[in-house]
């Protein structure tokens, strides 16, 4: 009986993190390897019909998997200075293979818009923008004396439930 009551709990809380399953990743690479920085603390209870979503994210919710390597991300975003980044869609258009969204980014008191395909699977929208550290004036970080340098590109990563 305990076997079958803990199953029926796994099972149930999978199902509920999967329905929320909303997250936005930064990728980007060094000349020695590359890294992820996640954030899934947010809620996106207004994307759907036709009101369009604005996504606001504490940089500190960003992670990194690796402590060290969070900590230099929150530094580069200046994290106490703008601990916040905004994401609000503008306009979105249905296009042949899915969705095409225009989207403003604001960090770090600048703002960039850019457009994004989206694809839909199953009230999920995937999207993927290339953006640099130099679009927000940003210097990408230099570690150990130069031996370490993070490339200026960027993938911008989202998987939002669309209802």
């Amino acid at each position: 009986m305990k076997r079958i009551l803990l199953a029926v709990l796994l099972i149930s809380g999978i199902q509920t993190i999967n329905a929320q399953g909303n997250y936005i990743q930064i990728n980007g690479t060094t000349n020695v390897n590359s890294f992820k920085c996640t954030n899934a603390s947010f809620r996106n209870d207004n994307f759907s019909g036709s009101q369009l979503p604005d996504i606001s994210l504490k940089v500190n919710d960003f992670d990194c998997q690796n402590r060290m390597m969070t900590k230099d991300f929150q530094k580069t975003l200046e994290s106490e200075k703008y601990p916040n980044l905004s994401i609000k869609f503008v306009k979105i258009t249905k296009s042949q293979n899915g969705y095409s969204a225009q989207i403003q980014v604001m960090m770090m008191d600048k703002n960039r818009t850019y457009q994004i395909a989206f694809s839909e699977q199953k009230e999920k929208w995937t999207g993927k923008k290339q953006v640099r550290f130099s679009d927000f004036d940003i210097k990408p970080p230099r570690k150990m004396g130069g031996m370490i340098v993070v490339r200026d590109e960027l993938d911008l990563i989202f998987s939002l439930t669309a209802k």
